[in-house]
C-alpha cells in the first residue's frame, strides 16, 4: 500500500506501528520522521518516535521528541497525553 501511495500518512503511521511490533526501530524512526513532516499528528506519533529514539540510545532526540509531543498534544486538546510525556521526562530523564 505504501508503494502505491507513499504520501498516505495513515498508511505510514500503521507501517511504523508494525515496525515497532517487530522491533525494527531504525525503520520506525525513518517512517515516523517522514510521517511527521507530512501529517498534522495530534501527539501519538511523538511518543512512539521518542520511545524508538530512547531504545536506540539517542537520549537527546528522545527528550526533544517528548517535548515536541507535549506541545502538539496540548495544541490538539490532549492534556492527558501531554501529562504522560511530562511524567516520562520527569521520571526517566530527570527533567
Amino acid at each position: 500500500m505504501i508503494a502505491a501511495d507513499p504520501d498516505n500518512t495513515m498508511v505510514m503511521f500503521g507501517l511504523a506501528k508494525e515496525y515497532e511490533k517487530e522491533g525494527r526501530l531504525g525503520d520506525v524512526i525513518r517512517v515516523l520522521e517522514d510521517y511527521l513532516a507530512k501529517a498534522d499528528d495530534e501527539g501519538n506519533a511523538y511518543g512512539t518516535l521518542a520511545t524508538a529514539y530512547e531504545k536506540t540510545g539517542n537520549r537527546e532526540k528522545a527528550i526533544e521528541t517528548y517535548r515536541k509531543g507535549i506541545d502538539v498534544s496540548l495544541a490538539h486538546g490532549h492534556p492527558s497525553m501531554a501529562n504522560e510525556y511530562k511524567m516520562t521526562l520527569d521520571l526517566d530523564y530527570g527533567e
